[in-house]
């Protein structure tokens, strides 16, 4: 008989649980439907390249299996954390030599560079390998566009609190869970608890089931989870997932909203912590270009300048130069004057531009590079801003007809921005522009 405790249960709960077929797969059920193209490649074994991209916990290593069991493929796994050139080398060579395809999959792809996501364009191209990357980054950023154009991107998504709940049920009724056939008495509100605290990650949901049960009482063929086991696990456990990153998307909240709110110490806290959780530095540095466009802009400019400059000494030095250049930054971006003016311009002219759709551009400001155009009215009535006292003419329009005039960008009155609205205030009231 099994043991809970015994050597046969090593293997980790979410590895033990891992769902072999479609059927039992839980999630992603907007990727996972008759006729959808995920769906079909698995389920015919049909494979091509494909780019997996979603939080931790969601299932990309299980459907990269799926597909390369399915398939009848030969499934070789790199991680691009641990793996560099001559990994990657000796992954082709296996694919040339193997008597079936192969499916290469590569955990965390985000994390190659440039020419090591272009050493796999070949041999995507020539059948070698089918290529599946996992990353939890937008790829649209960290990937190569052309790898980009080779692969189909699948965008999963967290887990719903039902779906893992689902989950446990499968596990506790499951009889090669490693449990030893006991019955497990974990009450729904516990379970509630427990899926709350792994937020949408099915691994961690897994990996804290395994611990309750651990620890859970042993009676006979008997185990009962207590309100207070749980509360012991879930408290022990929220610092390594906090260190190992599972709770990466609250730290990084967690570092801009201290930046807004001009608290520099805090900061360089959520700067170090997610360091020292193994965060990719060139990660924060571009989100710390997006705090200064979003929440400083024109109030002091020069704090996108600086962001820009420490995102290229972490690109030029890597550590420990870049750190200190991005810790530079984020200190000197909560103690600037805030503004998110143009934050708020730039969302409000992309609902207009959606909203009105392809109006025309107003004649008058149209380009006239040849006589034609010219004779058909283009640029017929432009007044030459330069011209006219102030640079600007007065009564001209620069909106389409059908829209009429339009204010989105409205400054503050912090640092530069107070003389950015000064001098608009003056030209919106000379042209009868009312704010």
């Amino acid at each position: 008989m099994s043991d809970l405790f015994s050597s046969n249960n090593i293997q980790p709960l979410a590895a033990k649980m891992r769902p072999q077929t479609l059927q039992k797969f839980v999630g992603q059920t907007h990727l996972l439907q008759p006729g959808m193209p995920l769906y079909e490649a698995i389920q015919q074994g049909k494979p091509h390249s494909m780019i997996l991209w979603g939080p931790p916990g969601v299932g990309k290593t299980t459907l990269a299996k799926m597909l390369a069991h399915t398939s009848h493929a030969q499934y070789l796994s790199l991680s691009a954390v641990m793996s560099g050139v001559k990994e990657i080398r000796d992954a082709i060579k296996q694919a040339q030599l193997a008597a079936k395809p192969t499916i290469l999959f590569i955990d965390e792809v985000h994390r190659f560079n440039k020419s090591q996501q272009d050493a796999f364009l070949p041999f995507v191209e020539d059948g070698t390998i089918t290529f599946v990357g996992a990353t939890t980054e937008n790829p649209s950023f960290e990937l190569n566009n052309a790898l980009l154009s080779r692969a189909r991107v699948y965008q999963l998504r967290s887990l719903d609190n039902n779906e893992l709940l689902q989950i446990i049920s499968n596990t506790i009724h499951d009889p090669e869970n490693g449990f030893g056939n006991k019955e497990v008495n974990f009450p729904s509100e516990l379970q509630q608890q427990l899926v709350n605290a792994a937020d949408g990650d099915a691994r961690r949901t897994l990996t804290l089931l395994n611990l309750v049960i651990e620890f859970g009482i042993q009676q006979h063929n008997r185990i009962t989870i207590s309100a207070t086991t749980l509360e012991k696990v879930l408290t022990e456990s929220i610092r390594r997932f906090d260190k190992g990153g599972d709770i990466f998307y609250d730290q990084i909240s967690a570092l801009h909203k201290s930046v807004r709110g001009s608290a520099p110490d805090a900061a360089l806290y959520w700067f170090a912590r997610m360091l020292d959780g193994g965060c990719d530095p060139l990660y924060i540095a571009r989100r710390v270009i997006r705090m200064a466009s979003e929440d400083i802009g024109n109030a002091d400019p020069r704090g996108l300048e600086l962001a820009l400059n420490a995102c290229a000494v972490q690109e030029r030095l890597g550590s420990p130069e870049g750190e200190l250049a991005i810790a530079q930054a984020l200190v000197y971006l909560a103690c600037a004057p805030k503004s998110n003016a143009v934050y708020t311009a730039f969302k409000a002219a992309m609902q207009d531009a959606q909203q009105y759709g392809s109006l025309p551009v107003p004649q008058h400001i149209c380009n006239a590079p040849t006589k034609l155009m010219h004779e058909i009215g283009n640029g017929v009535g432009y007044q030459y801003d330069h011209d006219h006292p102030d640079g600007k003419a007065l009564n001209q329009t620069y909106f389409p007809t059908k829209m009429g005039e339009r204010i989105y960008y409205n400054p503050t009155d912090r640092g530069l921005e107070s003389k950015i609205k000064e001098k608009l205030d003056f030209l919106r009231e000379k042209s009868n522009i009312l704010t």
